[in-house]
């Protein structure tokens, strides 16, 4: 995977558009909006705990060990970054890629390995 390709947290989306408003002394209008949702939606505002790029590579690469996520890494990377604690949530994602034959064992243990990775079990 190439850099252009890799995926990142939004902490990491932050960090990376505050260094370039440093060297660059000014962002686009686009890079000031993706960089004022970024600086939200790493906080715990957005979901109750910040969004850490340690927790978020272990847990990107804990769901891509998933029969169901194993092909598709950016399912794994969007599951990492919402970091869901219900069935509802984990279907919706699923759904966005119009994937439907997820089994409830198959979601109950993603909920798990997300629960294990920020510390809710």
């Amino acid at each position: 995977m190439t850099e252009e390709e890799r995926f990142v947290d939004f902490a990491t989306v932050r960090t990376l558009l505050l260094d370039a408003e440093k060297r660059r002394k000014n962002l686009t209008y686009e890079q000031k909006a993706a960089l004022q949702h970024a600086e939200w939606a790493a906080s715990d505002a957005r979901n109750g705990y910040k969004t850490d790029p340690k927790v978020f590579q272990e847990l990107k690469d804990a769901l891509g060990e998933v029969d169901s996520l194993a092909n598709t890494p950016d399912l794994a990377a969007k599951l990492a970054e919402l970091m869901p604690m219900y069935s509802n949530d984990v279907k919706a994602v699923f759904a966005s890629k119009r994937i439907t034959n997820v089994s409830d064992e198959q979601i109950t243990t993603i909920l798990e390995i997300v629960r294990q990775h920020i510390g809710f079990e």
